[in-house]
């Protein structure tokens, strides 16, 4: 079974502005958490490593030709992976003008490499910077007792490297440096979290609540709510923005009723796709979380465009916004800013995505407690 929910009809999909581009299929650390190598999803196995010349060069016709026919002012190119600095720096590089190089005259590409730092150096940072792409970093925190689960394939610790590689965008190449990605652990003391994150100086901080679902729920249900409450409060508090928080500023902005949504909150349409090292077009990493296949759609850049993706049930359901949702999601006041939570934590074996978040606890309590925050201020940050 496909495990989406059927969508209504849709006057129009919205195109795609966000390609994630797997670069490297494999990754250098064996973190013990991850859902990509450790979870259900067994697809990579059967995949080249790397993504092959030819691959690249038929992804950068297709993103074009996608900008071209929805005339695109702007598009997102995330380069992925796996640890995509296994493929060479010099390959990312390339690829990325070749895309810049097809796409229409006006189409800003904004690039970026998701990396866990450890590979990073100062020549392949520079080479990327002179490229025009920014580094992303994921981190469990801004120092060595936070990121114990991050290890190598013999179990040593990845954080020395990382420390490194983090730094060193930091002090030598600010103007590439997109920011901290990191997963909550409300195991750990958030405030002491968020403060270690914040002497790595990124400039924006993405926090991403694990992917569990209602069929395997993530630990310590309950508590990620209160989790993200004080390390808002924290941010909130520090009478100047130390960093961007993503999820924090969505919220902020959803609740004042501006257009903004991340991944985990709001209702606009989903609007990214990934290219996997062989050339499969699929919907994004975070439904391997699921159950093994549930991110493919028989897709692929040699013989479909995005076009023919954005008719895939899955994506449609995805971009269906108010009506896509469970019944009990629709009838509630905080939909419009929750928006249903993250696709792939609705996910219930037998029932599919049909689903309230299995966060939806923590969201409300999240949702509330900046609202009150807000009200406090009157209204402005």
């Amino acid at each position: 079974m496909s495990g989406t929910t059927a969508a209504p009809t849709r006057a129009r999909p919205r195109p795609f502005r966000q390609f994630i581009v797997k670069a490297h299929g494999r990754c250098n650390l064996a973190c013990r958490y991850c859902y990509l190598y450790e979870g259900p999803d067994r697809t990579w196995r059967t995949r080249p490593a790397a993504a092959p010349a030819e691959v690249l060069d038929r992804t950068a016709d297709r993103i074009a030709r996608h900008a071209r026919d929805h005339a695109l002012p702007a598009l997102s190119l995330v380069l992925h992976g796996g640890e995509p600095l296994l493929a060479d720096a010099g390959t990312l590089a390339r690829f990325t003008d070749t895309v810049r190089a097809r796409v229409p005259e006006g189409c800003a590409v904004h690039a970026t490499v998701q990396t866990n730092a450890t590979l990073l150096t100062h020549d392949r940072v520079a080479l990327l910077a002179r490229h025009g792409i920014r580094v992303g970093i994921s981190l469990d925190g801004g120092n060595a007792a936070l990121n114990h689960r991050r290890v190598d394939h013999a179990g040593r610790p990845s954080w020395p490297a990382a420390a490194r590689g983090a730094r060193l965008v930091a002090d030598h190449f600010p103007e590439a440096y997109a920011g901290v990605l990191t997963v909550v652990d409300p195991t750990t003391d958030p405030v002491r979290t968020y403060e270690s994150l914040i002497t790595l100086r990124p400039p924006a901080l993405d926090l991403l609540l694990p992917h569990g679902n209602w069929s395997a729920p993530p630990p310590h249900e309950g508590a990620y709510g209160d989790w993200l409450c004080r390390v808002f409060d924290r941010w909130w508090s520090a009478g100047r923005r130390e960093t961007r928080v993503r999820l924090f500023e969505e919220c902020l902005a959803l609740l004042l009723g501006l257009p903004a949504a991340t991944e985990s909150l709001g209702l606009a349409p989903f609007d990214a796709v990934v290219v996997e090292t062989d050339g499969s077009i699929e919907q994004v990493d975070s439904l391997k979380s699921a159950y093994d296949g549930a991110a493919e759609t028989g897709l692929d850049v040699f013989r479909h465009d995005f076009d023919q993706a954005l008719a895939h049930p899955g994506v449609a359901a995805r971009q269906a916004g108010l009506a896509g949702l469970a019944g009990r999601c629709r009838a509630c006041p905080l939909v419009r800013v929750c928006g249903g939570g993250h696709y792939a934590h609705r996910y219930r074996a037998g029932h599919g995505f049909d689903n309230p978040s299995v966060y939806c606890a923590d969201l409300q309590r999240f949702i509330r407690h900046v609202a009150a925050r807000l009200a406090e201020e009157g209204g402005t940050s």
